[in-house]
């Protein structure tokens, strides 16, 4: 930190990149530096292409506001927050350190944040580094990366996962600058939530991302993976809500915050499409990470199984009620009857016996559980599961837990629900939209201190605290207000999972015939 005689330099600490110098501000101990170009803004004819590093700059750049978030479609009003932000540098990190410091050394935390591959920034709140920081010993590092069609269309012209690619060089920025912040480039943990759980499983299956880090903790990782023709089938209907094709000579003169909306109104009508586009158009998921063949060969589990990870130290966990707050979202909490239960477990559960797999495994469960229960194992929790799973199994070392506090925020209909993670995994209790999960709960601090504890300990040294995950014992971490290890509980749902192996998901057929959304 610049040593300096008056209170003003003193809490404006600077540091010098290799692309220029940056002052941000001292915040509760910490030094914050927020929005800093990690790549050139990706307009004009940089959009849809590659991210392209970021050049150099004369002078001390100020670095205390975020940058403008990525363009992004409209739940939860995302769409209105990134158009309230003036200006192109989409591609822009945060850092959070306690000592900012080439001598430093300390251990690197990048966050990737969730929002099913379509909406998602680094400014929220909740995702405020420096409380895990601070307490931690730890740099923390966010950045914004492009979604919905703009990161992960199939684009005629243009590679595919441009987002994942943004995340690639986010840690490619680290790698070359995360000293002059007082983080050791040896010693970065990536984690992410939902699609950002699926993205750091994505990255250990991207070639272009080997060696940029050590550890990873892929929190409630979202398990759909695309085909390139299912991409291209969704991005084509996109282009046509516009009267266009899916190329970039076509696309690159659409205002993004357009593009966005098309995709917004895609998404809406997925359902429709559930003859050919399948299991995503049913959960109006329209965009995903596609395997390629360039930035993706195979899926993680493939990867994995292969021992792509063997070199990685694995943390993985879900949440126990994950598909409660989509359910609350779709306006259905306990309004699943009978029939929604069945057309749900009939498009779900895998292989041909799965729905009364799911009906012999819970003879106890009614329409509500049953919808919730295959909806939570098919997008969220065997997914993730299945990484500790084939990590073990290619003898690499993973952490498995799983979040089963039922926080008492909203009366305490939603459980320990898609999300309620993040909030405790940050400390930040009191701030952003998932703090309305925690409510006023005291016990919500100590479980909050013990999950950044764990984090910050396997960043450091790969152990969270308890034995490492393996198939014979299966020990995992249940985060709850008096935690312990026990055997995974889910067993019932692995069991039903087990031989199922999450492939690529294909486009079914190009017709038009019309899918059914369960409840819808």
């Amino acid at each position: 930190m610049t040593v300096a005689g008056d209170d003003v330099s003193r809490s404006r600490p600077e540091v010098r990149t290799r692309s220029g110098s940056l002052r941000g501000s001292l915040e509760a101990g910490v030094a914050v530096f927020r929005g800093i170009p990690f790549a050139e803004p990706p307009v004009g004819a940089l959009r849809f292409a590659a991210p392209r590093a970021v050049r150099g700059w004369s002078g001390v750049r100020e670095a205390v506001a975020f940058g403008p978030p990525p363009p992004q479609g409209g739940h939860f009003g995302m769409d209105a927050l990134a158009r309230e932000t003036v200006g192109e540098d989409w591609l822009t990190v945060n850092v959070w350190s306690p000592d900012p410091g080439p001598g430093a050394g300390l251990p690197v935390l990048v966050w990737i944040q969730g929002g099913a591959y379509t909406i998602g920034m680094s400014g929220l709140p909740e995702y405020d580094g420096g409380r895990l920081a601070r307490d931690g010993g730890v740099v923390v590092v966010t950045f914004n990366y492009r979604v919905g069609p703009e990161g992960f269309g199939q684009i005629e012209g243009a590679p595919a996962n441009r987002g994942l690619l943004d995340q690639i060089a986010a840690l490619e920025w680290v790698r070359d600058h995360i000293t002059a912040f007082g983080g050791d480039p040896d010693r970065v943990t990536v984690f992410g939530q939902s699609a950002g759980g699926g993205s750091v499983a994505a990255l250990l299956a991207a070639p272009g991302a080997a060696g940029l880090f050590g550890r990873a903790v892929a929190q409630s990782a979202q398990g759909t993976f695309f085909a390139p023709e299912l991409a291209a089938d969704i991005t084509g209907a996109c282009a046509a809500e516009l009267g266009l094709r899916a190329t970039v000579a076509d696309l690159s003169g659409v205002a993004p915050h357009r593009l966005a909306a098309a995709g917004d109104a895609v998404g809406a009508e997925a359902a429709r499409h559930g003859g050919r586009w399948g299991k995503p158009a049913l959960r109006s998921v329209t965009f995903s990470p596609v395997v390629d063949g360039a930035a993706l060969s195979v899926t993680p589990w493939q990867a994995l199984t292969a021992g792509a990870g063997r070199d990685i130290d694995l943390l993985v966990g879900h949440t126990r009620h994950e598909q409660r707050l989509l359910t609350a979202l779709d306006g259905l909490l306990g309004q699943v009857g009978e029939d929604v239960a069945a057309q749900t477990l009939d498009a779900f559960a895998p292989g041909p016996d799965g729905a009364r797999a799911y009906r012999d495994a819970h003879p106890e469960a009614g329409p509500d559980e049953l919808h919730e229960l295959v909806l939570s194992d098919w997008l969220f929790r065997m997914p993730t599961l299945h990484l500790a799973e084939a990590q073990a199994a290619a003898g690499g070392r993973v952490h498995a837990y799983e979040l089963t506090w039922p926080a008492p925020g909203m009366d305490g209909v939603l459980g320990a629900c898609h999300g309620l993670d993040v909030p405790l995994v940050f400390g930040n209790l009191d701030r952003g939209q998932p703090a309305a999960l925690i409510g006023t709960a005291p016990e919500a601090e100590d479980l909050s201190a013990a999950m950044r504890a764990a984090w910050t300990s396997f960043a450091a040294q790969g152990d969270p605290g308890w034995p490492a995950y393996d198939r014979d014992r299966r020990l995992v971490r249940l985060f709850d207000a008096a935690p312990t290890v026990t055997a995974y509980p889910e067993e019932r749902s692995r069991l039903i999972w087990r031989d199922h192996a999450f492939p690529v998901l294909p486009l079914l057929q190009r017709g038009n015939p019309e899918g059914q959304i369960p409840g819808r």
